[in-house]
């Protein structure tokens, strides 16, 4: 399988990796400082798991955003990558529970989990420091819309007149919603191809 086109991402004086434009793409220009001066093989893995390991490019995205906060805080703090301790990414996602989202501070915390994990498994760390830490409890809560009753539903769809087509029109659109849950622009962007009876295709 042909290897992508590649732009050179710089390590240190004297030496660079090539990294592919999906990275770039995700806002990787440049390697995390930590992930740069821990040498080539920890860069290289590095660049994988974007590339190799992570083949949605909204799920590269997100994790590259991610990964990019948790190693700048890391910088600032002066800290190497063999230097980060499970009480080094507690006390980042405390501190990112204090201005963000529960949902989003558990999708950080799994991007940075995930990246550690496949650094343990290509030999370049020996422990995951975010493997024991616990991400923000977060519990959905129950919608506000009422759910109809079966009787509900059924006087729902008999006071559509239907003596007209856009009443059988109307009255199939929302038939197909009562009784499948689905959304409004699932329902109205279906063709009659996606229709299933007994198991065959209409």
């Amino acid at each position: 399988m042909p290897r992508e086109s590649r732009e050179l991402i710089l390590l240190t004086d004297d030496s660079a990796i090539a990294a592919p434009p999906a990275l770039v793409r995700a806002g990787l220009e440049t390697l995390p400082a930590a992930i740069a001066t821990a040498g080539a093989r920890t860069s290289e893995r590095f660049i994988d798991f974007f590339t190799a390991n992570i083949r949605n490019r909204n799920t590269r995205m997100a994790y590259a955003v991610a990964v990019r906060q948790f190693f700048n805080w890391c910088e600032q703090r002066g800290l190497q990558l063999e230097a980060i301790r499970p009480t080094t990414v507690a006390a980042y996602v405390e501190q990112l529970g204090a201005g963000m989202a529960k949902p989003s501070v558990k999708q950080h915390l799994a991007a940075i989990r995930q990246l550690f994990d496949y650094l343990v498994t290509g030999g370049i760390l020996l422990s995951n420091p975010a493997g024991a830490v616990r991400g923000p409890k977060y519990v959905v809560k129950r919608g506000k819309t009422p759910v109809l009753s079966a009787d509900q539903a059924r006087q729902l769809l008999d006071s559509i007149d239907v003596a007209e087509l856009s009443g059988l029109r109307d009255r199939a659109l929302i038939g197909v919603m009562v009784y499948t849950f689905a959304r409004v622009s699932a329902v109205t962007t279906m063709r009659v191809e996606d229709y299933f009876e007994h198991g065959k295709r209409a």
